[in-house]
């Protein structure tokens, strides 16, 4: 049976509110299929004090995007038939000031489109009503807005958005999934960020003219260098074989 989704604007409220007092309590932590994005991974292991390398062979596995053909990361749940968080606790999440965008987003998910006409994007949320959640039975009503600010989203929405233009440029220039090589270079640029400080330090790895002069702070900003990553993937793995495309095109 599918689950019910309600379309909502900024502006409208729904009912929820999720704590040790209610029944269902850790309950959305089990049964776990959790997409992690690149700032998500930023942000956990940093969280654990642990280098992304670690996070990621520990944490997580890796699978190919069905429709995007890039590598997607997801949590690795804890051993047993639950398939629990690993970060889960019967106190609560253990890693709460940095999780996930989905855990934060929960009882909604965002949805973001772009125009093929205009090529603007649009965002929208819809409010996912699963029967085991009882967060909905509370008289707490809120607006969606309110619901952002209080989560803290704003900041993996803007870290987040970057990730609709690669998807969007890598599926326009070369459909189906990335061969070895920029598979490799993908994931350390945007789920490997302490691997891809290494590779920095190398000045020939930052030589590309479409990246221009500027440099992240290499030594000690994981927010900067993942917003610089985001600009080199497009530089190395697309934007140049959409200029050969060009040259070809004469």
């Amino acid at each position: 049976m599918d689950t019910p989704l309600t379309p909502l604007s900024p502006e409208d409220r729904f009912l929820f509110s999720c704590s040790q007092s209610v029944a269902c309590f850790n309950q959305c932590c089990r049964d776990l299929n959790q997409f992690l994005t690149p700032y998500d991974i930023l942000r956990l292991k940093n969280d654990l004090g642990i280098l992304s390398s670690d996070f990621l062979q520990k944490h997580t596995s890796e699978h190919t995007g069905p429709e995007s053909g890039l590598p997607v990361v997801t949590l690795k749940p804890a051993a047993g038939p639950e398939q629990i968080c690993p970060f889960v606790t019967p106190a609560g999440c253990r890693v709460y000031a940095n999780r996930p965008s989905s855990c934060r987003k929960y009882p909604l998910a965002r949805v973001l489109s772009r125009s093929r006409e205009t090529d603007t994007v649009s965002e929208r949320y819809v409010l996912i009503d699963e029967p085991h959640c009882l967060g909905k039975q509370t008289d707490r009503r809120l607006s969606v807005a309110q619901w952002i600010a209080e989560q803290g989203l704003s900041v993996y929405n803007k870290m987040n958005d970057p990730m609709m233009d690669i998807i969007s440029l890598k599926n326009r220039l070369q459909p189906g999934p990335l061969d070895i090589r920029q598979r490799q270079l993908f994931r350390m640029a945007l789920y490997d960020l302490d691997r891809f400080r290494v590779y920095l330090s190398d000045p020939e790895n930052l030589e590309n003219p479409k990246i221009g002069p500027g440099k992240p702070e290499l030594t000690f900003d994981d927010t900067a260098l993942l917003k610089f990553g985001f600009v080199w993937v497009k530089a190395v793995l697309f934007e140049k074989k959409e200029a050969v495309q060009a040259q070809g095109s004469f």
